[in-house]
């Protein structure tokens, strides 16, 4: 780390401003971006929140308020949608559970939820596994990915409600995904991408099964991923995202092998994505910031111990603070 402490004012963590960004967000609303957006609001809370966390100031934004609307976004069958008036998604349904597993508000879904609280965000995502081939479908039209799978998983088991499930074909489903060069698809035979790689090892790990992951070839490959200017890719022959500091390092991370990148050049390439007056981080240098490169920009900081940054926990995107609460961990 003694390297990275002379590094210039540009290049030093901006967390006021990062703070004062996501403070920001939602009020642009005469906005053009706030309202082409709203198919992401959910999502974008939970990016938000979490960064926030990482940022240590998990009160920058109003527990209740934001309480409220996930809760306001629910609907009868026990998923949640977007935003009030959205189609229910297996995608906002977990963001839904992460919220508030994070703001510690399960209690609020119990009290005020659709239906039977937990127990009803729990059939609406056991509703949509598929029973021949063990994989999740995203909605009632039936899309699949292995996204909604390790989705259903992290829900489920942050809720108590995994045996609502058949876990053993998940799994058997991820297996069939795994590739010649250590990855895995979205589907079985499909070619592997960091995105997805990170979907199925979490999954795998939620489930107990990490022995099926081979370790070395995946983390020769996801390391590969690393470029010259040191940030990742998503599969060979990309440009460097700093989204990808979390799909790569997060899967790393699960299989002990995040010191196969390097990480002084992954540091500073994250740095230099930031806005560092008005906050937020963006995919590349120069380019315009979101809150979801900012989050995973900051995920990827996390993960690689950078002062000032909460540890994250790898498996389920959340501080580790709040699994070790919520599976009664300690120390």
């Amino acid at each position: 780390m003694s390297k990275l402490q002379n590094l210039p004012d540009e290049l030093q963590l901006a967390t006021s401003a990062h703070v004062k960004y996501i403070q920001s967000l939602d009020t642009k609303k005469d906005e053009y971006e706030y309202w082409i957006t709203e198919h992401l609001r959910l999502n974008g809370l939970y990016w938000g929140l979490t960064a926030l966390h990482l940022l240590r100031h998990p009160d920058a934004l109003p527990r209740d308020q934001a309480v409220d609307f996930v809760l306001s976004c629910q609907h009868e069958n026990g998923g949640f949608g977007a935003a009030p008036g959205h189609d229910a998604h297996m995608l906002y349904t977990v963001s839904a559970v992460q919220i508030l597993v994070l703001l510690d508000a399960l209690s609020e879904l119990e009290k005020r939820g659709k239906g039977n609280g937990k127990a009803q965000v729990g059939k609406y995502i056991a509703g949509l596994q598929n029973q021949e081939t063990g994989t999740f479908a995203g909605d009632e039209w039936g899309e699949e990915d292995t996204r909604f799978l390790y989705g259903a998983l992290n829900a489920l088991s942050l809720l108590g409600l995994l045996h609502l499930v058949d876990v053993s074909k998940a799994v058997d489903y991820v297996a069939a995904c795994a590739n010649f060069d250590g990855g895995y698809g979205v589907t079985p035979g499909a070619e592997s991408h960091s995105g997805q790689i990170f979907t199925c090892v979490a999954a795998l790990a939620i489930a107990g099964r990490k022995d099926l992951i081979n370790v070395n070839k995946l983390g020769g490959w996801l390391s590969e991923r690393q470029v010259t200017l040191g940030g990742l890719n998503g599969r060979p022959e990309k440009r460097e995202d700093v989204c990808y500091n979390w799909w790569v390092l997060g899967s790393l991370a699960i299989i002990d092998r995040v010191h196969w990148i390097d990480r002084e050049k992954l540091i500073r390439f994250t740095l230099s994505c930031q806005d560092t007056e008005n906050g937020g981080l963006s995919d590349r240098p120069d380019d315009m910031v979101d809150i979801w490169h900012t989050f995973f920009g900051l995920t990827g900081l996390s993960l690689l111990k950078y002062p000032g940054v909460e540890a994250i926990d790898p498996v389920y995107c959340l501080p580790k603070y709040t699994t070790d609460r919520v599976f009664g961990k300690t120390g």
